[in-house]
């Protein structure tokens, strides 16, 4: 009788793998994302310059309605994109900050200082170099327009460069958009919102206490929550700051560990085996039997990943690209370009971003307070501060914000915010190309 081999035990991967599977699979999904964007930017701008036009914007202005009995909603149909499925954006910007604090690059002070200081440097410096335009009262507030990064669109343009790129650039302009986007949320709340309804804004605030209580209390079917952060969403919009917002609280809310741990699944599943080899007669599964095992595999899995893997894709390739279709039709007008507003938001994109990114990282690596992610030299660092000079998404929903009731401001920051975001993304492109090492096959 033949011995029996013992059955090799499988090669584990690495812990860095786990870490790190997320962010790879992020980037993936944001580098063809942005091709997509790309694609329907340019539809909406070329049906804004046809005989369409006026058909295309009747059709972002029909009336949806949306309501119950008396409790009835009616705004146009690009309100609904921009304040609803933006929020949805927005949330998922909230579990990504909140993977990030938990067990990404923001965890740790050491890990965070580099991408956040570059960050605060990526705002200031293009508030700074609007502001320095000189404006009128109301073009002034378009200040914020040119502080946004579209990660989207930068991995976009570093996945034509294929793994010649550095994973530890990618975190890096990752981790700073990340904090990017939660420096415009503050903006979006702080500078964008008109008189606040405090009676409304509390009871926001008592929909957000209800979900935390929810989470302590185990409660685990996803449409209880959606129901209660659609309320807590609505009542958001009444207190007169932007929904968004609660988008993103709502996705800090989201729990980050497993309600199920590891041990309990191998439990509950070696339980089942255990079962069903005891009766191999039995061919029909029980649901009493089945229900544990749905409910343990379900719940192995932290809520903050599972909303993740689920949203991201709708996010990237339904959300941002239907944003992009209802906003970035914009009338081509070349001497618009040379106005204050255009070009403040064009140079704040794409000087405001260099300098701001690059000089403010330059500052914490001197005094120590930061180091270079592994492989980046300053040459890349360069590349990266440019390609962060990319603000479609943010900085057209921020115009739309800042320049509410005044179309012809809210055009022109458009016009800006593609030429700056235009020019960023093929000047950093090109300072990419330059500082990579180039391929194999051209290698001489």
């Amino acid at each position: 009788m033949a011995e029996k081999k013992p059955v090799p035990t499988p090669v584990r991967p690495a812990p860095i793998h786990a870490l790190t599977l997320p962010v790879r699979r992020f980037l993936r999904i944001e580098a063809a994302s942005g091709v997509l964007l790309l694609v329907c930017a340019a539809v909406a701008m070329i049906l804004a310059n046809s005989p369409a036009a006026e058909a295309v914007a009747r059709f972002w202005h029909t009336p949806v309605v949306l309501g119950v009995g008396d409790w009835v909603l009616t705004k146009p149909l690009d309100w609904w994109v921009n304040d609803g499925l933006m929020t949805i954006f927005f949330f998922v910007v909230g579990l990504e900050v909140k993977r990030e604090i938990a067990v990404g690059e923001l965890r740790t002070v050491r890990k965070a200082a580099l991408p956040v200081i570059a960050a605060i440097g990526g705002m200031v410096g293009p508030a700074l170099v609007y502001l320095s335009f000189g404006h009128d009262q109301a073009a002034r507030r378009g200040w914020g327009v040119p502080m946004a990064t579209d990660i989207a669109f930068v991995v976009g343009v570093m996945a034509l460069f294929g793994p010649r790129v550095p994973l530890g650039l990618k975190v890096f302009l990752l981790t700073l958009a990340i904090a990017d986007d939660m420096g415009a949320v503050i903006v979006i709340a702080l500078v964008y919102t008109p008189d606040v309804n405090m009676t409304m804004l509390a009871l926001s605030g008592a929909g957000f206490a209800v979900i935390i209580l929810m989470n302590q209390l185990g409660v685990r079917p996803v449409p209880v929550y959606v129901v209660v952060g659609a309320a807590t969403w609505l009542a958001m919009y009444k207190s007169q700051v932007h929904p968004t917002v609660a988008g993103v609280l709502l996705g800090l809310l989201t729990p980050y560990t497993a309600w199920i741990s590891r041990e309990t699944l191998r439990g509950v599943l070696d339980e089942f085996t255990t079962k069903a080899a005891a009766d191999p007669d039995q061919t029909d599964i029980e649901p009493a039997d089945i229900a544990p095992m749905r409910f343990a595999v379900t719940e192995a899995v932290a809520p903050l990943d599972r909303l993740e893997t689920m949203l991201h894709p709708w996010v990237a390739f339904a959300v941002m690209p239907i944003f992009a279709l209802a906003n970035a039709g914009v009338v081509v007008d070349v001497s618009g370009l040379t106005h204050r507003v255009p070009m403040a938001i064009a140079v704040g994109l794409f000087v405001g971003k260099l300098v701001g990114i690059l000089g403010f990282s330059l500052l914490a690596v001197k005094i120590g307070l930061a180091a270079l992610p592994e492989g980046v030299n300053w040459g890349k660092m360069a590349a990266a501060a440019v390609l962060g000079g990319i603000g479609f998404t943010m900085s057209i929903f921020v115009a739309g914000l800042a320049f509410e009731g005044h179309p012809e401001l809210l055009i022109e920051a458009k016009e800006g915010v593609l030429l700056g975001s235009l020019v960023s993304a093929l000047v950093g492109g090109g300072l990419l190309w330059v500082s990579l090492p180039k391929p194999e096959g051209d290698a001489k």
